[in-house]
């Protein structure tokens, strides 16, 4: 089996089969948001999903109780205790007090036994600079513009009742959190100390503002509507408006390389990176979506119909239809309506020819056309 150096991806987390794939010392690492600003977030994002989608609000929806919350559904992990999920774990709600304490124990006692080093969402800066020391890494190594990120007009602030509210809900990503937003700080103060951290934060903000002012064109963030190159548009979904970036002109070839990495987006990224490490795997995905595209098109031109209307000996081309029963039975409806107008004009003595004509829209359904 093949091994990997680095994986960094989104994932539900199982050791025994990362294990088979990494080695032997590598450095696991993850990073955990807070539980109530995560679910103002997931809310927004999946929107959709069944067990938000007849809520016309967080409020509502944590008002109900979980009343007709139903978690066998598809997707509806994403609405209760995610962290818990993402790590492997049983995600679902303890029954009682001492139930919480127990599951929670565990729950902290797994992740801090696969994984040396827990980051917080919340001091992202500082959360870089813990990293870098770990890894040995470089100042460089760390700088990041921010991505996948919502507009403020997007973003709903929770109260503190409807934020209780949420730790309730997800009580087990509730205990999570406050375990290892303190272990962080203890970790912090016992590698670097708060100055020599605090020093180095703003050392990394410093070089974020430069690559800012080098990169972005006006230097920050901007509506996806707004951003210029389509390959870098950040995917939407739900309903969040997630911002991108656009490069600046102007600049020489290894500096826009350098930009260009820092704006793009996950999905694009990870795109680049798959065709980069697995290029004959690609290769293979694109010849097969071509052959199934061709054969597709050529089964659409044998099953094209064109259609002719005859009416008093004079013919009309319709449409080229590929399927469409609406369109066929509005067609016989029409035929039959000419042809009844057609034998009242030849024994009226009028002779001029009557045609139909319909088409396709472009949903794919059938309209009526004009009449001559």
């Amino acid at each position: 089996m093949k091994e990997f150096h680095i994986m960094c991806n989104h994932m539900r987390f199982r050791g025994l089969e990362v294990r088979k794939v990494m080695p032997v010392d590598t450095f696991y690492f993850s990073i955990l948001r807070n539980p109530v600003s995560m679910m103002e977030s997931i809310f927004t994002y999946y929107k959709s999903i069944p067990a938000f989608q007849n809520f016309k609000n967080l409020t509502e929806f944590l008002m109900d109780g979980g009343r007709s919350f139903n978690a066998s559904l598809p997707n509806n992990h994403y609405a209760r205790n995610l962290l818990t999920f993402d790590f492997g774990m049983d995600s679902s709600p303890p029954a009682s007090k001492p139930e919480l304490d127990q599951r929670s124990t565990a729950l902290i006692a797994a992740v801090e036994s696969n994984f040396h080093l827990i980051l917080i969402s919340e001091y992202f800066d500082e959360s870089m600079i813990l990293l870098k020391h770990a890894l040995c890494w470089t100042l460089e190594d760390i700088v990041s513009f921010r991505l996948n990120s919502r507009s403020e007009k997007s973003r709903h602030k929770l109260s503190p009742e409807l934020a209780e509210l949420v730790k309730q809900w997800s009580s087990l990503d509730w205990q999570l959190y406050q375990h290892f937003n303190t272990t962080f700080w203890r970790r912090i103060d016992t590698m670097l100390g708060r100055v020599k951290l605090q020093e180095e934060v703003e050392l990394l903000r410093a070089r974020r503002g430069e690559l800012e002012q080098t990169c972005l064109l006006g230097g920050g963030a901007v509506h996806p509507s707004k951003v210029q190159d389509e390959s870098l548009k950040p995917f939407q979904y739900g309903t969040a408006v997630i911002q991108g970036y656009n490069v600046r002109p102007g600049l020489d070839k290894e500096t826009h390389r350098l930009c260009q990495r820092l704006i793009t987006p996950e999905l694009q990224y990870t795109s680049a990176l798959y065709t980069k490490q697995f290029p004959d795997l690609v290769a293979k995905f694109q010849n097969r979506a071509k052959m199934v595209a061709t054969k597709n098109l050529a089964a659409a031109r044998r099953t094209t119909t064109r259609l002719i209307v005859f009416v008093n000996g004079c013919t009309k081309a319709v449409c080229f239809v590929f399927s469409c029963s609406t369109f066929l039975t509005q067609l016989q409806k029409d035929l039959i309506v000419s042809n009844d107008v057609a034998q009242k004009q030849k024994h009226s003595g009028h002779q001029r020819p009557r045609h139909i004509s319909r088409h396709i829209d472009s949903n794919g359904h059938c309209e009526g056309g004009s009449q001559k």
